[in-house]
């Protein structure tokens, strides 16, 4: 049966009189961090959105386009899903852990798909007035434009890794669990640098280089990785995977950061 994450014990991993304090990490770093992910998609994404809706309602931006909604649910929903799932099967619910996890095969293609949905979505809101508008808005807007070229990049990026590391995860639930539920974890965070650029409280290297997204992300998933190391001295290939996939997409992105060609790219590939 699915599953989105399973926090018990690796298969056939025997734990020693003695050790109960890392058996106990070793069930609840999971728990620990599918929490911090909710923690700073709601630090960051909380002032944010009353913003928005602020200046929506006061008529000062247009309506928040309807599919941004539906990611906001979903993406929650995700995230409040994994920490349910990490929590049940840390306390050895795990038939209950099983059978919720069967919503992750309706949640995740929905949340793919307004996600590649969304992102043309604000990109046209955007360039149609910075093209057609009022001429004393255009000049702003046009560089708007110009920086969610680049946005676009990360989200493309976001995007498409995180299809691939959740379906490898979730391939991998019944036959290795150990790379299941490090995969899962790795997938679910691959998303959460959008929560933490909009901290504007945080040092950033943007809008010149994405490098400081890269960092915090590296930063928010090391305490799974650094246990693991201390724990285990091995490196699962679930990491192996995960950064070779993360380096191979982000040559992509340094490349066509601020690059005259994605500009001119970018645009078509919106259809605008």
């Amino acid at each position: 049966m699915a599953s989105i994450v399973d926090t018990g014990a690796d298969r056939g991993k025997q734990l020693r009189p003695g050790k109960s304090i890392a058996s106990a990490i070793d069930r609840w770093i999971y728990v620990y961090m599918a929490a911090s992910f909710v923690l700073v998609t709601l630090i960051g994404f909380i002032p944010d959105s009353i913003e928005l809706v602020g200046d929506a309602k006061a008529g000062a931006t247009p309506p928040l386009p309807l599919v941004l909604h539906f990611h906001a649910v979903l993406m929650g929903s995700f995230l409040l899903l994994l920490l349910a799932q990490t929590l049940l099967a840390a306390t050895g619910k795990l038939k209950m852990h099983r059978q919720l996890g069967q919503v992750a095969f309706v949640l995740v293609p929905a949340l793919v798909l307004v996600g590649f949905i969304l992102v043309p979505t604000i990109y046209r809101s955007v360039w149609d007035p910075a093209h057609f508008g009022p001429p004393a808005a255009r000049a702003h807007l046009q560089h708007v434009v110009l920086r969610l070229d680049n946005i676009m990049l990360l989200q493309l990026r976001t995007g498409i890794l995180f299809t691939v590391f959740i379906f490898l995860g979730l391939r991998a639930r019944r036959g290795d669990g150990a790379f299941h539920k490090r995969m899962i974890i790795l997938a679910a965070g691959t998303p959460v640098p959008a929560a933490i650029v909009r901290m504007g409280w945080l040092p950033t290297t943007l809008p010149v280089t994405p490098l400081s997204t890269d960092l915090y992300l590296l930063a928010l998933l090391s305490p799974m990785f650094i246990w693991d190391l201390v724990r285990t001295r091995t490196i699962n290939r679930a990491y192996v995977l995960w950064l070779g996939g993360y380096l191979a997409v982000s040559i992509f992105v340094y490349s066509a950061w601020s690059a005259a060609w994605w500009q001119a790219l970018a645009p078509r590939l919106m259809g605008v």
